[in-house]
């Protein structure tokens, strides 16, 4: 396990940390179906969760997100299905991605492997918010003698495929890597100028926990993301108490230190619902512009009940 992790941890530090296309979360742990198909009923369970995001908080158009991911096992298809979906919106453009996962599930040792892909939608979108440098917007007159400039808005969109492999043990490790947005593409909308490069992005993930106590959980984990040209990286570590109360905190490389506090409760049903809470402080050039970012997430796992079976006798006075 510890070979593992280091040569993982190895791999990430090898890059340069720079912001990706794709929406980021502190919380990543709650978000790891959209990273990676492979995770899909990984858990056993039925699960069901959302995530917003304000980042940069102060900044005029600062990036909001809002990432939804269920997922289930289902032993009749071998292994898990998902759905991921996310809205990501900075200043007047958008960008919205709507997945389906499945994940065939292998015994492989201690824990199980699971092998995925994910089929979806993705969309880049401009609206109609222009501005020009005096800060009077943009007028029909400038529309008419620059061609060019979609101020009706504009769209463009694509499929989107993604692979990953996800190997989880009841012991509490978990190792992830995984490949979006495949093929890369550049799509173009009705206005010529509006171009958007599709890069292909690789992640990785793991993490493990820690039995410290019998009261008390040690859980690190690490997060990496990266376009080939530039990576992002992440460390988290968190306390857990009686499988209850949580915190902690992380760092992002060049980007922020980020706080994290949760809670877990379990429901009457059997079924266990998580809160999450974290801020980033931010740590780049930005922090002269943005008080840091928000981030609140929820999940609702339950695991069904198998069906009961029904046994059958024979009466010896009627044979």
């Amino acid at each position: 396990m510890k070979k593992i992790i280091t040569s993982v941890a190895l791999v990430a530090l090898g890059f340069a940390a720079h912001a990706q296309q794709d929406a980021q979360f502190s919380q990543n742990f709650f978000t790891k179906l959209d990273y990676n198909p492979g995770y899909a009923g990984i858990s056993q369970a039925y699960c069901g969760g959302l995530i917003y995001r304000d980042q940069w908080l102060n900044l005029p158009g600062n990036p909001t997100t809002i990432n939804f991911n269920g997922d289930a096992y289902l032993p009749m298809i071998g292994g898990g299905a998902g759905l991921s979906v996310y809205d990501d919106k900075l200043g007047f453009e958008s960008t919205l991605t709507i997945k389906l996962a499945y994940s065939y599930h292998i015994i492989l040792g201690p824990g199980v492997l699971g092998l995925g892909l994910s089929a979806g939608f993705f969309q880049k979108a401009l609206g109609t918010g222009w501005n020009t440098p005096d800060g009077k917007g943009v007028t029909s007159s400038i529309a008419i003698t620059d061609p060019l400039v979609p101020v009706n808005g504009n769209s463009v969109s694509t499929y989107d495929i993604g692979l990953g492999l996800y190997y989880a043990t009841p012991q509490g490790l978990y190792v992830g890597i995984s490949t979006s947005h495949l093929p890369e593409q550049t799509i173009t909308g009705s206005y010529k100028s509006f171009q958007y490069d599709v890069a292909r992005h690789y992640y990785v993930m793991a993490g493990y926990t820690y039995n410290a106590s019998a009261t008390w959980d040690i859980i690190p984990d690490l997060y990496v993301e990266s376009d080939a040209s530039s990576t992002q990286f992440q460390l988290n570590l968190r306390a857990e108490w009686n499988k209850t109360i949580w915190f902690g905190a992380g760092y992002r490389m060049n980007d922020a230190f980020v706080a994290l506090v949760g809670y877990q409760m379990t429901m009457k049903s059997g079924g266990g619902l998580k809160i999450g809470y974290s801020f980033d402080f931010t740590t780049s050039d930005l922090h002269e512009y943005s008080t840091g970012s928000h981030e609140l997430a929820l999940q609702y796992c339950f695991t069904p009940k198998p069906p009961s079976k029904i046994e059958y006798h024979q009466n010896p006075r009627f044979l």
